[in-house]
């Protein structure tokens, strides 16, 4: 069996910016023990596969250790191959995913996708949680992310977190975020449990972030930087339940899989 494979930096202007995603077109399904096998061996945060369904697009998100219900970056990667490489002459594509549909569509500033929001409710901070970051939080809040707001942007880029403190938290993982100086809102992205100890820009993490700094800051549109060392930046506008995010992306490497 030989497979196509594609390299994809979302959220990026340039290589080596932004997250990058491996994408593997599939005509169907293969068994979830090869999708994580392929997975591993790219090793990247996220590896997306898709099979053609109809007039749309079944999705699928693998970590090298774990499939996962929701990943912006490879949404983003996975419809740049579709409408670069399968000639998709459609404005928007759809994907079936585990999270529901989702919509992702072709603008003057990128692409764009329709992902659902959720908004982050306060917590009782988690002790391991705050041995692990070694910092004073602001606020502590969870939604499928524990969610930390410290003071400001620099703190947040300074951060050295203890991962193995956070290996036996309940949620996926720890997002950490401040308002922004040249932007609305910063943050950085944690999933040791994952094998993804600083994932470079997560775009499903926007879609909880969004929403808080939304209602923080009194906007429906913001713009957000992710200060990982590769660094990227996401558009982000709250429409009802919904978080439009909008990124560039820049196609890497292309590839086959011989198995």
């Amino acid at each position: 069996m030989r497979l196509a494979i594609y390299q994809v930096d979302a959220f990026a202007e340039r290589v080596f910016e932004g997250n990058p995603a491996a994408v593997c077109p599939l005509e169907e399904w293969v068994s979830d023990d090869l999708l994580q096998k392929i997975a591993e061996a790219n090793n990247l945060s996220e590896t997306a596969f898709f099979v053609p369904h109809q007039d749309r697009f079944q999705l699928r998100w693998f970590t090298p250790v774990e499939e996962v219900d929701l990943c912006g970056h490879a949404t983003l990667a996975a419809a740049h191959v579709i409408f670069k490489h399968f000639g998709y002459a459609g404005a928007t594509i759809e994907f079936d995913t585990r999270s529901g549909k989702l919509f992702v569509e072709r603008s003057g500033e990128g692409m764009r996708m329709d992902f659902p929001a959720s908004m982050p409710k306060p917590v009782a901070a988690d002790h391991a949680l705050l041995r692990g970051l070694g910092a004073e939080p602001q606020a502590v809040l969870a939604a499928f992310d524990h969610i930390v707001v410290l003071d400001n942007e620099d703190d947040v880029r300074a951060l050295v977190p203890d991962f193995s403190c956070w290996m036996g938290l309940d949620l996926r993982g720890v997002v950490v975020t401040a308002q922004g100086r040249d932007v609305d809102f910063v943050s950085r992205c944690f999933f040791p449990k994952l094998r993804v100890n600083e994932d470079p820009v997560t775009g499903s993490a926007h879609c909880e972030l969004a929403p808080y700094w939304g209602e923080r800051l009194g906007l429906t549109h913001l713009r957000a930087r992710q200060l990982s060392k590769r660094t990227g930046l996401v558009g982000c506008d709250l429409v009802n339940d919904r978080v439009i995010l909008t990124g560039h992306v820049v196609e890497y490497m292309q590839g086959r899989i011989s198995l």
